[in-house]
């Protein structure tokens, strides 16, 4: 009985099986295989939950975000009105100082225009003195003179009895 090659490589085949089999490869590469599911799995299952936690903490940072965005336009409105306030202070203080200015500039030229009347009476006094000087030395003599400075005299002295009497 021959034998031809393709006989020889079914039997080869079936005792390579046979050997696996006896082996347990099978359930060897069956368990390995199981593992790496369940390692696959268990990595699926942390991987989730590490995108559960990557979402929380986003919404958190969000919050946070939204949170300082909030307390930066508190803070810029606040700022803001401060500066507002101290524009109107500034402004009514400007005001104010310049109002007391006017004031005094008006109290000094009012002052000012007083001794000007004064020192132009006093000049018109003084004037209107020498003037009438002038007049009596040229207009009268000695004795004219002295008949008026009596006469002055007498009439105060009587001005005099009448107010006290």
């Amino acid at each position: 009985m021959t034998f031809d090659a393709t006989f020889w490589v079914t039997i080869s085949f079936f005792i390579f099986i046979g050997i696996l089999i006896y082996f347990k490869i099978p359930q060897k590469v069956k368990t390995i295989l199981e593992q790496n599911i369940l390692d696959i799995k268990n990595q699926i299952s942390e991987a989730e939950k590490l995108k559960e936690d990557a979402k929380n903490i986003l919404i958190d940072h969000e919050k946070k975000i939204s949170n300082s965005k909030n307390e930066v336009k508190q803070m810029l409105d606040k700022a803001n009105d401060e500066a507002e306030k101290n524009v109107i202070r500034i402004n009514k203080d400007f005001h104010n100082l310049m109002e007391n200015r006017k004031k005094n500039a008006e109290e000094r030229i009012r002052q000012l225009k007083n001794q000007a009347e004064k020192d132009i009476k006093n000049a018109s006094v003084k004037i209107a003195i020498e003037s009438v000087e002038k007049l009596i030395k040229n207009s009268l003599d000695k004795s004219k003179l002295d008949k008026i400075y009596s006469s002055s005299i007498e009439e105060t002295k009587l001005a005099l009895k009448k107010k006290s009497s």
